[in-house]
């Protein structure tokens, strides 16, 4: 039931911002998760005020490959891992392993943490996609 209520409150939206109220309610049920949304948030936010530059071009696979390794960092404090698989036209392919690998909270964390961080770092990623 809880984990019913924690994906109310998760917005689809990768680019959805939460406010103070939205990530006090989320933390109320799991404050991991909080964390996490509120940290990546203000990543994103860091990023945003350097990032000038129009899309062009291809996606920049190492860049791609370091917002992974942020994304590692974060998904590691609850013992998951994410693997860069491949980078198909603007697409991210990555695999969740560790903890992450069969968790009910591994697609609201590769949408609200990973994809949020891998498009905010990356200019032309469309979306981060999980292979099996």
């Amino acid at each position: 039931m809880t984990e019913k209520r924690l994906e109310d409150l998760l917005s689809d939206d990768p680019e959805h911002v939460y406010s103070e109220e939205e990530l006090d309610a989320i933390e109320e049920i799991d404050m991991a998760m909080a964390l996490r949304l509120a940290r990546v948030q203000h990543l994103a936010a860091q990023a945003a005020e350097h990032d000038d530059e129009p899309v062009t071009g291809p996606v920049d696979a190492a860049q791609v490959a370091a917002a992974i390794d942020e994304a590692r960092q974060i998904l590691a404090q609850d013992g998951g891992d994410i693997e860069l698989v491949a980078i198909e036209q603007n697409v991210v392919k990555v695999r969740m392993k560790g903890a992450c690998a069969g968790c009910p909270n591994s697609v609201l964390d590769l949408r609200n943490i990973v994809e949020r961080l891998v498009k905010s770092r990356v200019a032309g990623v469309a979306r981060v996609e999980n292979c099996f």
